[in-house]
């Protein structure tokens, strides 16, 4: 099955697989509570459907969650996936370590670092077969970060600042290049559920805009990391700094698109916590014309039920940056209300042709990201053709380091 819109990728007979298939272990799926982390996952298992289709793919994810294997196994129902953690840098399951001596290759999936960087120096030093990392953004490197990217047979960067950084700090990888976030690859949806909500909302197809929000850097101890009472204070105090000020801004655009156009607007989660801050940040604090025109997402959801909403809303809005890759990947123009703490992956959207629809939050105002949504609302159509262009460049640049991925897999 070829990815949706990929119709500019002619590959039926460079893509003829040798006599026997080779088999990758998969490291992906870091966070269970992101439906950002939890999306590139099946984005990855896409393009490896379209430039391996006859690979053999283990999945090795970061967490153990049913509901999410079996979402992947709805769409690949020959997925293996194989569970088990490392304890003083050796792998405590037998499934993991019969996974890793059949498979040929070890991908490390997309992600905001080396998340699975204890992984690839297991297989490193224990299996001692070929690896490469693919869609991560880097922004420190330290010596045994060093060694890992070095013996890489590929390391493909999802943000042109993280390769730069790369570049100018020598490293020696195979091959090292720009290739965007793998969720701008998935293709799961979840009609069922999406259309279910859409009803009982009364919701138009393309006649409502979703919205998500943030906080300035995610309080994890709400989310069951062991932080100390000098962390949470710290996260709380930059957060509480910030987060009306943010969602002021947010709110504009919101009181703009409804008092404009009377339509609805939908406020999302893009993880699990934001349920607990979306009416304090935004809905409550709404004039009441206009907050009797929001519907609240008031349960968490994986990214399938996600990218079906999405790609029957007008716009998306949001504060994170999975959302909005999630929504342009099923043609629905979207805004990234980029905060300082989020790392740069967020050059991405610049790197794809879309920077006039990232703002900065703390260099943009609340009038100025309601205008460019008023401007892609009043032409919808150049906005979508706006957005099939930065696509074009997302597929191309999955083409050019997906071929490179292919080869140095099939050659392992």
């Amino acid at each position: 099955m070829l990815l949706a819109g990929a119709s500019c990728l002619p590959l039926p007979r460079l893509l003829a697989q040798s006599a026997k298939p080779k088999t990758i272990l998969l490291v992906s799926g870091w966070q269970y509570y992101n439906i950002g982390d939890i999306a590139h996952t099946p984005g990855l298992l896409a393009l490896l459907n379209i430039y391996l289709p006859d690979t053999n793919v283990i999945l090795w994810p970061g967490h153990e969650v049913r509901a999410i294997d079996q979402m992947l196994l709805q769409k690949y129902p020959d997925l293996q996936i194989v569970t088990g953690s490392l304890r003083d840098g050796n792998v405590e399951s037998e499934a993991v370590i019969r996974a890793a001596e059949t498979a040929d290759f070890m991908l490390h999936g997309s992600g905001p670092s080396v998340v699975a960087q204890p992984k690839l120096q297991w297989w490193k030093s224990h299996i001692k077969k070929p690896y490469g990392i693919y869609g991560i953004t880097v922004e420190d490197i330290g010596a045994e970060r060093r060694d890992v990217l070095d013996n890489a047979a590929f390391v493909y960067l999802r943000d042109s600042l993280s390769e730069k950084n790369l570049r100018d700090n020598n490293i020696k990888a195979g091959a090292i290049g720009f290739a965007p976030d793998a969720t701008f690859a998935m293709d799961l949806r979840n009609d069922h559920d999406t259309v279910n909500f859409m009803n009982t909302h009364q919701l138009q197809r393309k006649q409502f805009l979703c919205v998500v929000t943030r906080l300035r850097r995610t309080p994890y101890y709400q989310l069951g990391r062991d932080w100390s009472a000098e962390q949470i204070k710290e996260v709380d105090t930059l957060n509480d700094q910030h987060k009306e000020e943010d969602n002021k801004k947010l709110r504009e655009a919101i009181i703009t698109w409804v008092r404009q156009t009377g339509l609805p607007v939908v406020v999302c989660p893009e993880m699990s916590y934001q349920l607990s801050i979306m009416d304090e940040l935004v809905i409550d604090p709404l004039p009441p014309d206009v907050r009797s025109h929001v519907i609240k997402m008031d349960r968490y959801w994986f990214c399938d039920e996600a990218a079906s909403l999405y790609a029957s809303a007008t716009a998306v809005i949001s504060m994170e940056c999975h959302s909005p890759i999630i929504a342009c990947f099923n043609n629905t123009p979207a805004f990234y209300l980029r905060q300082p703490q989020d790392t740069i992956k967020g050059q991405m959207w610049y790197d794809i042709g879309l920077e006039d629809w990232v703002f900065e939050i703390e260099e943009t105002t609340g009038q100025e990201i309601a205008s460019r949504l008023m401007e892609v609302y009043d032409d919808y159509g150049a906005a979508q053709r706006k957005l099939e262009t930065a696509m074009d460049s997302v597929r191309n640049s999955y083409r050019e380091t997906m071929l490179d991925v292919r080869n140095r897999i099939l050659n392992a």
